[in-house]
C-alpha cells in the first residue's frame, strides 16, 4: 500500500510499507548521494542488513575519496552488538564519521544532499512504515535536529575508550533480573542469594552504573551491552 501526496509540482512526500516498496519508489533518490550523506538510527538494523553492509563498505570508500562526506549517528544501543561495533570501526576506516548519541534521537531518518529525506515510522504488521520526502521545508527541519543531537554526540572511538565498570558474571546476572519485573524475594531465590545479599548487590550496582534507580541502572547496563547472556546460556 503507498500513499503519495504532491506537495508542489517539484516535491513528493509518499509513505511505504516496508523495505520492498521503499526501494521501488524511492531508491533512486538516495542511490547516489554527490555532497553529503547523514543517517541516524537506534542500531545498524534500522536501515541494512548484516548481508549488505561488507558491500556497502567498499561503496562509501569509493565515494568518500571522490569528496562525499558521510555522517551517520547511531545510540548506544548499536554497540552492544559485537558485530555492528565492528562494522562501525570499520566504517570509521574508510572515511565515514561515526558518533554515538546517549540519549534518544530525535528521528531515525536517512537524509541525501539535503535533497531527499526518508523517515523510518512505526511497525505495521510486522514491517516498518517509511515516508520519503523532497520537500525542502520538512528536510531543513529534520536535519537541524539532526545537526544539533550530532553536536551533542560522542565520537565512536570516544565513546568506546570510555571506562566501563567491572561488573562480575554474577553482577550480569543481577542486572538482568532488573529487567525480568520479579520481586526482589523471587530474583534472590532464583540467583540463590539471601534477600539481604541480594539487595545489596543491587545497590553496588548502581554505585558502579552511576544510576539514580534500579530503572536508570537496568537501561544504562543494556547501553553498555552488559545484561546480553553469553552465548549458549538460556
Amino acid at each position: 500500500m503507498v500513499r503519495l501526496e504532491r506537495v508542489s509540482a517539484a516535491e513528493t512526500t509518499i509513505t511505504v510499507h516496508g523495505e520492498l516498496e521503499l526501494a521501488a519508489r524511492a531508491g533512486h533518490l538516495f542511490r547516489f548521494p554527490v555532497s553529503e550523506f547523514v543517517c541516524a538510527a537506534s542500531d545498524l538494523n534500522t536501515w541494512s542488513h548484516r548481508a549488505a553492509r561488507d558491500t556497502a563498505v567498499g561503496r562509501m570508500e569509493a565515494r568518500v575519496r571522490s569528496g562525499l562526506t558521510v555522517r551517520k549517528l547511531y545510540s548506544a544501543a548499536a554497540l552492544a552488538d559485537e558485530d555492528q561495533r565492528l562494522h562501525l570501526l570499520e566504517l570509521r576506516t574508510v572515511g565515514a564519521q561515526v558518533r554515538i548519541c546517549a540519549t534518544g534521537l530525535p528521528h531515525e531518518t536517512i537524509i541525501s544532499d539535503r535533497k531527499a529525506m526518508i523517515l523510518a515510522g512505526a511497525k505495521v504488521r510486522g514491517e516498518r512504515e517509511f515516508t520519503a520526502t523532497t520537500s525542502p521545508a520538512l528536510i531543513a527541519a529534520v536535519y537541524s535536529m539532526f545537526d544539533a543531537a550530532w553536536e551533542g554526540a560522542v565520537v565512536l572511538e570516544q565513546y568506546l575508550s570510555q571506562d566501563l565498570p567491572s561488573i562480575d558474571a554474577e553482577g550480569k546476572a543481577l542486572l538482568r533480573m532488573l529487567t525480568t519485573g520479579l520481586t526482589d524475594e523471587a530474583a534472590a531465590r532464583r540467583m540463590g542469594l539471601s534477600l539481604r545479599t541480594y539487595r545489596r548487590r543491587v545497590a553496588e550496582m548502581m554505585r558502579l552504573l552511576e544510576a539514580e534507580s534500579r530503572f536508570q541502572a537496568g537501561v544504562r547496563a543494556g547501553e553498555l551491552g552488559l545484561t546480553q547472556r553469553a552465548p549458549g546460556v538460556m
